[in-house]
């Protein structure tokens, strides 16, 4: 007997617990938000007014379901707000894929530092900050060149229109941003900042006045000097045209020294994106003297001009009809680099710990971080709790699912997978696959010890292939019986508690 065929009998189309990443799981993806944690409220906060919430659980307990809801939710909101004319759209930031960052920042290490452990215990605040800036930047840049084409998951794309809005000091700031933020693998630095600067319609003729004094000044020194010689008699007035030409292009010189400095301190700053002075200085070289004055470039360690740059993201996101921004961070024990180990996520994750940075006004940070990490809070001092502030961090110590939830959950996959022409219209429910003999109390207090929604997938997955082992396909049965039922359930413990003890793959 097949799985398929004992699906198909109750009416179901495909069976509802094969997969086991939400990630990856096409029948959570279409319905993101079909059954959510009991803890959703806390978590989820009012999209309006972005907030931080730092969430912990086990692998296999919903985090990444946690952050598609999140973002299916924050979409549903923008595309309300549009709708209603109105300008509290809610700029969702992925925060989720750390190794492009991580590896450019080890790059940076001189050979002796490029192992992991003495890698990550370098990683600072400032460098949590440039990514999510290099994210967000580079989204808004994105965005801002397709202006018009396609949604995006996080709601509606940004609209000509919209960036007609902006006021030149906004034009000015989102390519300051893009100019120190954006990076593309598709597209050379100094196209990608000059179709942009097309886009937002910014004037650079007259920022490099300078250039062209230099070029039509030395032509004219050049005439004039022909006018009184000849080539043969060159060494006779060279040197009087050599020293007009040379004070003309002094204040070129100058500058793109000062901006070749800049640059340099700036590339070497930004350890987590891997950028050239050359171009950088290229680029600058685009926006005047005026524009670049007492502008904030984050050089050093120092984090006052990336909370500078910061609220210049918002401000341009704000007249664009974002009032706030969301940091979604999970996938933290993915990185090659930490490789699931909790001492490295530690390394990783407690310069985040900062409440300036997660408490920044219209600023909020969703963390979905592994329970490894959750016990090295209780080793902390007084001074790391002073600085993160948990306690306003609206913290979720551990991302529980009762029995009854995780009924809900495995009901609502079934449902979700039913042919209503073979129901009859009439809902499936869970107990419809067992014998009368279950009730649903049992199988409720039995979810209830699988802790999480994998551990139930993986369980009713071997349930039903078990059950269905037992019988050939000329004589089936099509209720799992007691038996089947509690032998597969204590062998799937005795699996679980040796995963947990780090003795099997459960």
């Amino acid at each position: 007997m097949k799985a398929e065929q004992f699906l198909s009998h109750h009416g179901v189309a495909e069976n509802p617990f094969s997969q086991e990443d939400a990630g990856s799981d096409h029948l959570f993806l279409s319905r993101p938000a079909s059954t959510r944690h009991p803890a959703w409220d806390k978590i989820a906060g009012d999209p309006s007014n972005p907030s931080t919430a730092v969430v912990f659980g086990e692998k296999g307990s919903g985090k990444t379901a946690l952050r598609h809801q999140l973002a299916a939710s924050l979409a549903e909101h923008n595309l309300r707000q549009t709708a209603g004319g109105e300008g509290g759209k809610t700029f969702v930031i992925h925060y989720d894929d750390f190794n492009p960052f991580l590896d450019s920042f080890r790059d940076t290490l001189p050979g002796r530092h490029k192992k992991p452990e003495k890698a990550l215990a370098k990683w600072r605040t400032v460098d949590h900050m440039d990514s999510v800036l290099a994210l967000g930047v580079g989204r808004l840049v994105r965005s801002s060149l397709e202006a018009g084409g396609s949604r995006e998951e996080e709601g509606p794309a940004i609209l000509q229109g919209d960036l007609d809005k902006l006021e030149r000091r906004h034009k000015r700031d989102l390519l300051l941003l893009a100019a120190l933020y954006d990076h593309s693998l598709d597209e050379a630095p100094e196209s990608r900042f000059e179709r942009l600067r097309a886009k937002l319609g910014f004037p650079v003729l007259l920022n490099q006045w300078d250039f062209w004094l230099g070029v039509g000044g030395t032509i004219l020194v050049l005439l004039i000097a022909f006018s009184y010689g000849s080539i043969r008699e060159i060494g006779s007035w060279w040197y009087w045209a050599a020293l007009p030409i040379l004070l003309l292009w002094l204040p070129v010189t100058i500058r793109q020294i000062g901006l070749w400095n800049a640059s340099r301190k700036v590339t070497s700053s930004l350890k987590v994106l891997d950028r050239r002075p050359g171009p950088l200085r290229k680029i600058l070289s685009r926006f005047s003297r005026r524009d670049l004055s007492g502008q904030p470039l984050p050089t050093g360690d120092a984090t006052d001009a990336r909370y500078e740059l910061l609220l210049k993201f918002q401000n341009v996101l704000k007249r664009l009809g974002f009032s706030g921004v969301l940091v979604l961070v999970d996938r933290v024990d993915e990185p090659h680099l930490i490789n699931g180990s909790p001492e490295r996520m530690k390394e990783f994750l407690w310069p985040l710990f900062d409440n300036k940075f997660l408490r920044h006004p219209g600023l909020g940070f969703k963390l979905l971080l592994p329970a490894e990490v959750r016990h090295y809070l209780n080793r902390e001092d007084r001074g790391f709790y002073e600085r993160s502030r948990l306690d306003k961090q609206n913290m979720v110590p551990n991302l529980e699912w009762t029995g009854e939830s995780l009924y809900d959950i495995a009901e609502d996959r079934l449902r979700a997978c039913a042919r209503s022409s073979q129901t009859g219209g009439k809902k499936v429910s869970l107990t419809d696959l067992f014998d009368e003999s279950v009730s649903r109390d049992e199988l409720t207090r039995q979810f209830a010890r699988l802790r999480v929604p994998r551990h139930l997938f993986k369980f009713l997955y071997r349930l039903i292939v078990e059950h269905c082992g037992r019988y050939p396909a000329e004589a089936p049965k099509w209720t799992i019986g007691r038996e089947t039922l509690d032998s597969t359930f204590q062998l799937f413990l005795r699996d679980l508690d040796a995963f947990d003890r780090g003795m099997g793959t459960g």
